[in-house]
């Protein structure tokens, strides 16, 4: 998409998508390969550059609503569902990173005396 930058445009294709828009990340989580059949029969490699996004709102109604199914499950469980091994190791690191981010916002207990 002309003049916009590359996390615009991953916002723009998760509203396509799956219906959800929120506060994206302006930097990459990293990128993965698969390769996509054409509807001319040309098979091509597709990089994919991911981005987290928080979302914040859900539409009901989104362009490719009657070609995708919206599930929310643990990044355990996308690992377990998706084929590209380089995709599962994006949601090994982003759950990583999560864990850590929840870790240092909760408070410390101070043990009794």
């Amino acid at each position: 998409m002309d003049g916009r930058c590359s996390y615009e445009v991953a916002a723009r294709e998760a509203f396509e998508e799956a219906g959800v828009r929120g506060t994206i990340e302006h930097q990459t989580l990293g990128a993965y390969c698969y390769p996509k059949m054409l509807k001319n029969g040309l098979k091509v490699t597709c990089k994919v550059q991911v981005y987290a996004l928080e979302v914040s709102e859900m539409s009901k109604n989104f362009k490719e609503k009657g070609e995708r199914k919206t599930e929310w499950v643990s990044c355990n469980e996308a690992v377990k569902r998706v084929h590209e091994p380089e995709l599962r190791s994006l949601f090994l690191q982003f759950k990583r990173r999560m864990t850590e981010q929840l870790a240092a916002r909760s408070p410390r207990q101070i043990p009794a005396e």
